[in-house]
């Protein structure tokens, strides 16, 4: 432990993301970041074939431990005392599927990211087995559809595709869990008694969690055919002491909140503004995520959204409920642009070129990479570019990408208006993307309310941290948060500044884009690795997209106006 500069009882956050891992010290005094001894270490999934993402689970680990100790260095080097740090946090990118052997400690296979669409023809199958061969059919026990997205399907496909996975099994050594199950487990201790638990947040992404007992129930495992070989982890509040760190320079601090990173923000903002049930916010990341607090009711969605819970703060506090509008890409958009166009060098180049013109001239990104997610759960849907012109270059390409996120928040909004039954009149943001100002005043421009930015901007690490410190048996945390109207004044607010008859007639174009974008991947057209051929046929294969002319010409096209500017 390092002794020096006192800065009063701190709390940590781990925040282990779906491109990036990091390390955050907050003060429990003011609340505020202290942002210097922030460590962060970026990374990118695997992408071994189309449609499938993919990490190594150690690398999860082992950036995260890395984070902790380059934390602790830097407190060193700025006199900052790491023993007043109290409790540590663990916030995560949801969904994203572990499993590993509880002997050795080891991975199984590789972490299948929350985007990933390999299953496809899981999903297909599982459909065909409901009574009402409906996606909705399990809504009303976990709140969610069969797609995907969830962790079960990801789960199922592991156990139909696996060797190692099916042997362990077999063998009673096969655990799983999301993210923050595998960080915690190897946390506190791994093979030498880690502790093995998940949050109610993080388990009402799997899919096997009934989201009224908060238990993993039955019907659902028979349903996805879950062995009592797969070892699950035990559901606990979010708030609350799990375990304590094991070794390295934090040895011995308590591990004391666990959330989902779109549950985390929401926990975020609700500190910030004081807001309960009503409150709703949405982070730009990765993907997309929309969240309104709906309080201890349960409400299931007529209008695509996803039923979740959106944390509990402590074992004997309520359930706090949510609906959920998510979309797969977003900050993955300007990546793609980036790294495989190569359009610019940074992200953040994207709002000068897109500033450079006024408008898309009737040019949009429909970027379902992975699927269209909320509202529409097309997992057969592919990105397409239109409306080009001779007359489009990059700009007004960069101009489309950064519109194409809006109008997916704008699409998200208009089903949570519609579920709700009180319209939003403001929309608190989040994440990375956020500090793109062109980015938040088209948003406000197409969402017709004003985009309200807090001037803390880094709202995950920052509820999962104050829920650590709130957690019974650390009672740490001490910051006095302003209330809701002078918290509000002090954020960064965008104004509409546009008609309401332009906004209704660029929202029409959008529509017509998407459903252009739908129905691409034919059912029928398969690819098999040379590891899948080898398969039992009655096993399930994964449905692979027939894009490879759309994305050819596609990339040709945008190359040739690229360099032609």
């Amino acid at each position: 432990m390092t002794s020096g500069r006192e800065y009063g009882p701190l709390v940590a956050a781990i925040d282990q993301g779906t491109t990036s891992t990091r390390f955050m010290i907050f003060s429990c005094t003011t609340g505020e970041a202290i942002h210097e001894a922030t460590h962060q270490i970026p990374f990118s999934p695997d992408e071994p074939q189309q449609g499938w993402s993919q990490v190594n689970a150690m690398k999860l680990l082992e950036t995260t431990r890395e984070c902790m100790e380059r934390s602790v260095e830097k407190c060193g080097n700025l006199g900052i005392n790491t023993e007043q740090i109290k409790a540590i946090g663990v916030t995560n990118q949801r969904e994203t599927t572990v499993v590993w052997d509880r002997n050795t400690g080891k991975p199984l296979y590789d972490a299948i990211v929350w985007l990933d669409v390999r299953t496809s023809g899981t999903v297909e199958s599982l459909i065909q087995l409901t009574e009402s061969q409906n996606k909705d059919a399990l809504k009303h026990i976990c709140g969610l559809p069969i797609h995907p997205y969830f962790s079960a399907v990801k789960l199922r496909w592991l156990l139909d595709n696996c060797e190692d996975v099916q042997r362990a099994v077999r063998e009673n050594r096969c655990m799983f869990g999301t993210v923050d199950s595998w960080l915690i487990w190897n946390l506190t201790g791994g093979v030498n008694g880690g502790v093995h638990v998940t949050d109610v947040t993080n388990a009402s992404r799997t899919m096997l969690m009934n989201i009224k007992t908060l238990q993993w129930d039955d019907t659902l495992k028979a349903f996805f055919s879950i062995p009592d070989g797969v070892i699950m982890p035990e559901i606990r509040s979010s708030s609350e002491v799990y375990g304590h760190m094991s070794d390295g320079s934090l040895k011995g601090i308590p591990i004391a909140s666990c959330l989902g990173d779109q549950s985390a923000a929401l926990f975020g903002h609700s500190c910030l503004t004081k807001s309960e049930k009503g409150g709703a916010k949405n982070t730009y990341g990765t993907g997309c995520f929309l969240l309104y607090n709906t309080g201890d009711e349960i409400v299931f969605s007529h209008h695509g959204l996803l039923t979740t819970v959106g944390f509990q703060m402590g074992p004997s506090s309520p359930v706090q409920y949510a609906l959920e509008g998510a979309v797969a890409t977003a900050g993955e958009l300007i990546r793609w642009l980036r790294d495989n166009l190569e359009m610019f060098r940074e992200s953040g180049d994207i709002e000068r070129l897109a500033s450079r013109v006024d408008s898309t001239e009737d040019v949009y990104f429909v970027p379902a990479f992975s699927g269209l997610f909320a509202p529409y759960w097309q997992p057969d849907a592919r990105g397409l570019i239109i409306g080009l012109t001779r007359y489009t270059n990059k700009h007004h390409i960069a101009r489309a990408a950064l519109e194409a996120v809006c109008f997916q928040t704008k699409e998200l909004l208009e089903a949570m208006n519609k579920d709700s039954g009180i319209p939003l009149t403001a929309l608190l943001v989040d994440g990375g993307m956020t500090v793109n100002d062109l980015l938040m005043q088209v948003q406000a421009d197409l969402l017709g309310i004003e985009v309200v930015r807090p001037s803390v901007s880094e709202m995950t690490a920052f509820g999962v941290a104050v829920a650590a410190g709130l957690a019974e048996g650390v009672n740490a945390w001490c910051a006095k948060f302003k209330s809701s109207d002078e918290s509000i004044e002090r954020m960064h607010r965008f104004v509409p500044q546009i008609s309401a008859e332009e906004r209704d007639l660029r929202y029409s174009r959008w529509k017509m884009a998407v459903q252009r974008s739908m129905q691409w991947v034919q059912p029928d057209v398969k690819r098999e690795t040379s590891e899948e051929s080898d398969k039992a046929p009655h096993q399930l294969q994964p449905h692979v997209a027939a894009t490879a002319f759309m994305c050819s010409s596609l990339a040709m096209a945008l190359l040739a106006i690229i360099r032609h500017i």
